[in-house]
């Protein structure tokens, strides 16, 4: 009963501040999984600006789901999941203009195996992935949640190896890894 009080006053805060109550996010991400997932966890203490729309979900494949606002300029989280024992995992939306994606059957690991959530293409050893100037993709994973953002190399970089980035919206300076051609995982 203690718990169920508590998610009230943290969604009256989060209403009454201006955010999105975090169980809006969990709601969404359950509805695109059709409710079959074992475990949807969105950490209370996240603070996504209030969409004046309705939440856009879409499963992105067997452990995460992506939930979008659709105002402007919106935002777009990556939220974990886990589905049910003997769950197939769901169909991932096509974007607009994304080649069909083959069908489950016809792809995919085989039964019993698991792939990471997150697996670089293969790159060429020691090629560089980066030039100083190149458009990057910052990633930063926080409290279970993934968020995305836009930045610039100042710098050259391999496979795996260290970078200076900035940040584009807040010009700030921030060092990552290099995780595949144009994406840079943000170091704690």
């Amino acid at each position: 009963m203690a718990g169920i009080a508590a998610g009230g006053l943290l969604a009256a805060t989060a209403a009454a501040t201006g955010f999105q109550p975090p169980e809006t996010i969990r709601a969404a991400a359950l509805a695109a999984l059709g409710g079959r997932a074992a475990g949807v966890e969105v950490a209370p203490q996240l603070r996504m600006p209030r969409c004046a729309q309705a939440l856009q979900a879409r499963a992105m494949g067997p452990a995460s789901v992506e939930v979008r606002c659709g105002d402007a300029p919106g935002w777009r989280l990556f939220v974990p999941v886990r589905l049910q024992r003997g769950e197939a995992p769901p169909a991932t939306a096509a974007e607009p203009g994304d080649a069909a994606a083959p069908s489950a059957a016809a792809s995919g690991p085989p039964a019993g195996r698991r792939l990471p959530v997150f697996a670089p293409a293969a790159e060429p050893a020691g090629a560089e992935l980066l030039r100083r100037g190149d458009p990057v993709v910052l990633v930063s994973r926080i409290a279970g949640a993934e968020v995305r953002g836009s930045g610039r190399a100042l710098g050259p970089g391999r496979l795996g190896a260290t970078v200076s980035v900035e940040n584009v919206g807040s010009r700030r300076i921030i060092r990552g890894r290099v995780v595949a051609a144009g994406t840079v995982e943000v170091l704690p």
